[in-house]
């Protein structure tokens, strides 16, 4: 049985593999009860790993984009754009999480310029105002994801510092 995640310290929920698979579960039945996207496309890059976790689940092609911003607070910034593949089909744009929506309003315009036949959204956690069109878990809390818990410092994983 999959372990529920448990909040952190100062409203932040720790993700742990397990738990991130069945949001992804989730995330790909709620989006197969209403819609047959022909593709998937991650926002990179942690959208990346849920959007190929979904389109996997969901038997259909996958591909990315890639938004960033320089610093946590800035505007998002496109980087490189959706493929040309993505025109005339219909695209289920995935993010990891979605709160003020400024990243998925920037990469849902992008991929309207590549004009599909259809194009909805999707994200694992919903964190908040901004509503897509799926998501598999809703919480006001910080994410951190399991792919996020450590990093490598001089060739060593060390636990990331919150």
């Amino acid at each position: 049985m999959p372990r529920t995640p448990t909040p952190g310290p100062r409203g932040v929920m720790e993700v742990d593999w397990p738990f991130f698979g069945e949001i992804c579960r989730a995330l790909a039945l709620k989006v197969a009860r209403e819609y047959e996207p022909e593709v998937v496309l991650g926002i990179a890059k942690a959208g990346v790993i849920p959007g190929a976790v979904v389109a996997s689940i969901l038997g259909v092609d996958f591909a990315s984009m890639v938004v960033t911003r320089k610093q946590g607070d800035a505007e998002p910034v496109l980087v490189s754009g959706p493929p040309p593949t993505i025109g005339g089909r219909r695209v289920l744009l995935v993010d990891e999480t979605c709160d003020s929506g400024h990243t998925m309003r920037l990469a849902l315009n992008e991929v309207r310029q590549r004009f599909p036949a259809d194009v909805r959204t999707a994200v694992s956690f919903r964190t908040g105002p901004y509503q897509p069109d799926y998501w598999a878990f809703e919480t006001e809390q910080e994410i951190v994801l399991p792919w996020d818990r450590e990093l490598v410092v001089n060739g060593e994983l060390v636990r990331r510092q919150r």
